[in-house]
């Protein structure tokens, strides 16, 4: 192979490639190390890598470190400069080229972190002003303001009214809470509402999704870094001090790395945390809670979740039954959710017609209360009198009701008798279904590719293809802001700085 066809190779990847030989000179800088830096290959080729980043120096650059000891360096955030101004901040995996048993150089693979960074520092620093961590911010101290209440979390099932009464037990204390169920099913709303009900209502509550924040990032995110702690650090607290006096929920606890599951288990026990790059404790006092929507077992099983932690958070176990399980609750939540709605969109809807609600019963719900909440949200969105009728929900709902709906026609309504039932091609039906399973193995997963080809057992290539024929993303985004949520295999297992 000749090196321009190498070159050609290098510049296909997605990941920054920087190769330099043994007196620090770079040979290979491909298209996507270009792009993250903002410079062009020109200007980097030939030149000595701390020419190109003049804020590196030799004790701080992972290329020189790594032929200067011989040993890989590898998941090493790092915040940097190139010498156009460009402020970078990456994780780096960096090894050493061995020839002859000499180190001749080294290659770093990179993956820019830059904004997912900024994002998650920009989230601290709004949670701190929220709670009044901040001169001259303002915080409202009335107990479980802002926050839902066990009377938010609606529904009529034995099942779900005996565990409300646990929740309300559990609220007086200061013991962990784990709570188990499905994506959709409501865990942060029982889990607010715990804190809400307790003496720490008047505190803090903050959240945090580890799914949501690569390995890199969680940890300065937990616990804070301090001035030095890595290259481009700051002082800055991390979850826990914002947290102090109230709640911390971490929501996937199973997504969390399993070295940093073993930091958490020590400052649930100790009640101490230390800044990355910090050498004193600092004390805190704050009620852990946590959930997950893969069994624990299972999580302990696959090497998820540490059975150390697991016990330690285990202390009350709260289990939500998903919604295909408590069917009958699906009127109440229909009520409530077009209560909820009236009153933000001004309408006067009064109901759903008889086929729309058997459509509602005979769906398996896969997303669960969350979807529900958005299949009558949609509706409203569409509906142009007082009734939601069939032909206002999404069509994957109408799908699996068709036969209901042919057997209300006619019946009367919850509202207004209902509309003849309308076929829909085959493929399309088809689509939905695919769509939406496909759709709620990724939520149950974490938005984990690999995970979700697990759960629906198929090779994680045929699910990739599945996800870009039927227009999923392969990552959650957060609600209208463009932003990705949810972790991405190709962006957060990989390297990056330099």
């Amino acid at each position: 192979m000749n090196i321009e066809a190498f070159r050609a190779i290098l510049d296909s990847v997605e990941e920054g490639i920087h190769v330099v030989d043994s007196a620090g000179i770079t040979i290979l800088y491909n298209q996507a190390a270009a792009r993250m830096e903002g410079l062009h290959a020109a200007e980097v080729i030939n030149r000595h890598v701390l020419e190109v980043f003049p804020s590196l120096t030799e004790s701080t650059s992972t290329l020189l470190n790594v032929m200067k000891s011989g040993k890989p360096i590898l998941n090493q955030q790092q915040t940097y400069t190139s010498f156009k101004g460009r402020k970078v901040t990456a994780v780096n995996s960096t090894l050493p080229i061995i020839v002859g048993g000499k180190v001749a150089g080294a290659v770093e693979v990179s993956r820019d972190i830059t904004n997912v960074k900024k994002l998650s520092e920009k989230i601290v620093d709004l949670q701190a002003e929220l709670l009044g961590k901040k001169v001259g911010a303002a915080r409202d101290d009335r107990p479980g303001s802002g926050l839902f209440t066990l009377a938010d979390f609606v529904s009529e099932d034995s099942r779900v009214v005996d565990l409300k009464a646990l929740a309300a037990r559990a609220a007086r204390t200061n013991s962990s809470v784990l709570v188990f169920g499905e994506t959709g099913t409501g865990k942060e709303i029982l889990v607010q509402a715990i804190h809400s009900a307790s003496l720490r209502s008047g505190g803090p509550f903050v959240a945090q999704n580890c799914a949501a924040v690569p390995e890199t990032l969680l940890e300065g995110l937990l616990f804070g870094t301090a001035r030095g702690g890595f290259t481009g650090a700051k002082d800055r607290p991390g979850l826990f001090e914002l947290a102090h006096g109230g709640t911390l929920y971490l929501d996937e606890i199973n997504s969390m790395p399993i070295g940093l599951q073993a930091k958490l288990l020590r400052a649930i026990q100790d009640r101490t945390v230390r800044r990355i790059g910090e050498t004193g404790i600092r004390r805190i006092d704050v009620r852990i809670m946590a959930s997950t929507s893969v069994d624990p077992a299972e999580a302990i099983h696959r090497r998820e979740l540490r059975s150390d932690l697991y016990y330690r958070l285990n202390v009350v176990f709260l289990t939500i039954p998903p919604l295909r399980d408590r069917k009958g609750d699906i009127p109440l939540l229909v009520s409530h959710f077009i209560r909820k709605f009236n009153s933000s969109m001004g309408l006067s809807v009064e109901g759903v017609s008889r086929a729309a609600m058997e459509a509602l019963r005979s769906y398996l719900w896969p997303g669960n209360v969350r979807e529900l909440e958005h299949a009558i949200e949609g509706a409203m969105n569409v509906v142009d009198g007082t009734t939601v009728e069939l032909s206002h929900l999404p069509v994957s709902l109408r799908g699996p009701a068709r036969g209901a709906a042919r057997a209300a026609q006619g019946a009367g309504a919850f509202g207004l008798a209902a509309e003849p039932s309308i076929p829909v091609p085959l493929r399309e039906t088809l689509g939905e279904q695919e769509r939406n399973i496909i759709h709620a193995a990724m939520e149950a997963s974490g938005w984990n590719v690999s995970r979700a080809a697990r759960l629906l057992g198929i090779p994680r290539q045929t699910l990739q293809y599945r996800l870009r024929n039927l227009g999923l993303p392969k990552f959650r985004r957060s609600p209208g802001s463009g932003h990705d949520e949810g972790r991405d295999e190709r962006r957060d297992d990989g390297p990056t700085p330099r």
